[in-house]
């Protein structure tokens, strides 16, 4: 089953970006099925690469291997082996048993996420080709971890780009055999992982993208280095990374916000379970937006500042609206920082590249009349590796600003 693209358009392919647009195809030869593997040949009949073929998606199709090799369960082993052996010489897991083992195009496998909290995997296939290996993978992961249970968490908007349906539950093993809740009908599955010295309960079942953002590892530890002594508030904080890590640094006091009761909850449980000052956090449930206006109208201020919104904009298209909603939160925070204040911003949108991030959040301070200072740039945890021939698998983006 051949894909054949347009005269001009390998150009990507030759500097080994995995996506193929639907743009650029000519034909498609043997109506090969959804998640297929196809070759691409230039309209010169040069061979490119073999790939998962999508037929509903704008991508029709993602690079599996740019060499003429076969694309079966040992390439997909040598793949998994790989990813994993990169995460043993980062040496992540000296500080954590919640690690990315696999992250898509950047580790060779597009669509593939799999994180790993405790003894359980958590698996997210997210287009046709990870989709149509899946239950392969599922097999090779627990040969090579040596692990015996994976939850599924196929949730994820994108799938619906592909055609394909929202899937969760368990894929592989048995939750109770590793002394989690009976997975009924309705119910939630979690761990405890930690970090560091710290511990947090993770809700893998139902949580934002895989239970718990562990692309924030290292950013949530720089929290904790520069909190003691200081009033924090921790905006959009889900679960509380970043308030847990500014208790446990000597934050004089922690105000977490977030529109979730059911997040609220688990900030309190994980506040208590690492034996923090209750006394020193608060908890506020409401769109932070407004609360940070009402916040202003109060006269209220702080030392420290953590906003960490979901994703204002998946794509480039979305950019233009997502920066104003980045402008907003931003001139709001710069507003309630006292002098000398930190404000610790991120966006993960990927259509909101680092420049363009760093032009919002320095409009928002001239906008707001103060003065500031960019003392750290940050990103995303070393087990979130960044193809060079993917620059799209950076996506979040993080200043630590000074208020004048």
């Amino acid at each position: 089953m051949n894909l054949i693209l347009k005269p001009g358009r390998e150009k990507s392919l030759l500097r080994r970006h995995p996506w193929i647009f639907s743009g650029a195809v000519q034909r498609v030869e043997h109506d090969p099925a959804a998640g297929a593997t196809v070759d691409i040949f230039s309209s010169g009949g040069d061979f490119l690469a073999r790939a998962a073929f999508s037929p509903q998606s704008q991508i029709r199709a993602r690079a599996w291997t740019f060499a003429n090799e076969p694309v079966d369960a040992e390439f997909f082993r040598g793949k998994i082996r790989a990813a994993l052996a990169k995460r043993l010489t980062l040496n992540v897991q000296r500080s954590t048993n919640a690690i990315r083992l696999v992250y898509a195009e950047s580790d060779g496998l597009p669509g593939l996420i799999v994180d790993r909290y405790g003894d359980v995997l958590v698996l997210q296939s997210l287009t046709t080709g990870s989709e149509f290996w899946k239950q392969t993978i599922a097999d090779i992961l627990l040969e090579e971890t040596g692990l015996s249970a994976i939850y599924e968490r196929s949730d994820a908007d994108v799938r619906e780009l592909e055609g394909l349906p929202s899937v969760t539950g368990i894929l592989r093993g048995t939750i109770t055999n590793l002394q989690l809740p009976t997975l009924a009908p309705g119910a939630s599955a979690g761990v405890t992982i930690y970090e560091n010295d710290l511990k947090f309960s993770v809700n893998f079942s139902e949580g934002h993208k895989t239970g718990f953002y562990l692309d924030q590892r290292a950013n949530r530890l720089r929290v904790r280095e520069l909190a003691q002594g200081r009033d924090v508030l921790d905006c959009f904080c889900y679960t509380g990374g970043f308030t847990v890590n500014a208790l446990a640094g000597g934050a004089t006091s922690v105000l977490s916000v977030d529109s979730s009761a059911e997040a609220l909850k688990l900030v309190g449980e994980n506040v208590a379970r690492n034996g923090l000052s209750a006394q020193s956090h608060a908890w506020r449930e409401g769109d932070v937006f407004q609360l940070l206006r009402k916040f202003r109208d109060e006269g209220r201020s702080f030392d420290m500042i953590v906003l960490d919104p979901p994703k204002f904009a998946p794509t480039a298209a979305q950019a233009e609206k997502a920066a104003r909603g980045y402008k907003d939160i931003n001139l709001l925070a710069f507003k309630l920082l006292r002098a000398g204040g930190l404000l610790v911003t991120f966006s993960c949108s990927g259509g909101v590249d680092a420049s363009l991030f760093q032009r919002i959040v320095a409009g928002a301070a001239l906008d707001a009349g103060v003065d500031a200072q960019i003392v750290e740039h940050l990103a995303q945890a070393s087990d979130h590796p960044v193809a060079l021939n993917f620059p799209e698998g950076m996506y979040l983006k993080g200043l630590v600003c000074v208020k004048g």
